[in-house]
């Protein structure tokens, strides 16, 4: 009789360890196909509610949007954008591209930092609103597609605003313990002024010293300044950014201009065509 209490028990035991086993995978499974589902549609613009916007300087906001729920993800690859839909000065409608500063790991919301131009379109748009306001947003968008151990670095050449995807890229890699890939970054701007996102740029060079690397250049730098002046040059490139290799890639994106200049530099010091790409 002890015996068949022991086996009986025995069962028992095994019956509740397969319960909690197949309730946990079930709540993984569940969690992966929420997250894989994302809140963004491809096709058609999606409604998402400004909960807090902050002014950095006179030109430049922080604007976070609110999904669904506190644990939602927005759905976007690393390296890919959105298109928001707004209202230029005249009311005429406009849709341009940005790129999020967080990433899925963010739950529950998405951020833009937006420099905003007195003569933009969508910059107008931006300006006028206010929180509780809701943006119109498609996506994903976007040709980068992103695995770890893809390259052995990454060289990064951004001007102005063209910061953000390099920004999300990096973070991506940096806060993934399973990603060994080094960034090399310069950024480009005309003023200190003009530096986005550099508090969060600084920190990460602090917090992986081994595996990111930052340049800054300005056009106009102040009277006390170690970083590069004037353009982006042949030499800072070969300073800054790894040497040509087949398991490397340098990443761009700026102002027209700024990405010419860019392409016809790394063409010369014999960066192929597969080794560049531009947002």
């Amino acid at each position: 009789m002890d015996f068949l209490q022991g086996r009986s028990v025995e069962t028992m035991a095994a019956i509740a360890v397969a319960v909690v086993a197949v309730a946990v995978g079930g709540v993984f499974l569940l969690r992966r196909s929420k997250k894989s589902k994302g809140c963004l549609d491809p096709e058609n613009f999606k409604k998402f509610k400004l909960v807090e916007k902050t002014q950095i300087s006179h030109n430049v906001a922080k604007f976070r949007f609110a999904l669904p729920t506190p644990t939602s993800a927005l759905g976007l690859p690393i390296g890919q954008h959105i298109s928001c839909r707004g209202q230029d000065a005249t009311g005429e409608e406009v849709i341009k591209p940005y790129t999020p500063t967080t990433l899925d790991s963010d739950l529950g919301n998405f951020q833009l930092v937006i420099k905003m131009y007195p003569q933009g379109r969508m910059s107008h748009h931006f300006r006028e609103m206010k929180v509780g306001d809701y943006m119109s947003v498609k996506g994903p968008k976007g040709r980068f597609k992103y695995q770890v151990g893809q390259v052995r670095a990454f060289g990064m050449i951004a001007g102005g605003s063209g910061i953000t995807p390099m920004f999300q890229v990096a973070r991506a890699i940096l806060e993934n313990p399973n990603d060994k890939t080094k960034v090399h970054l310069i950024y480009a701007n005309v003023t200190t002024e003009d530096i986005l996102l550099k508090e969060e740029l600084d920190s990460m060079a602090q917090e992986y010293p081994d595996r990111f690397k930052i340049y800054y250049v300005l056009n106009q730098p102040p009277e006390v300044w170690n970083g590069g002046v004037g353009f982006v040059s042949q030499e800072m490139i070969k300073t800054h950014c790894p040497a040509p290799a087949e398991d490397i890639q340098i990443l761009r994106c700026g102002p027209p201009p700024m990405n010419k200049a860019m392409a016809a530099h790394l063409e010369e010091l014999g960066y192929t065509k597969e080794m560049q790409f531009q947002f």
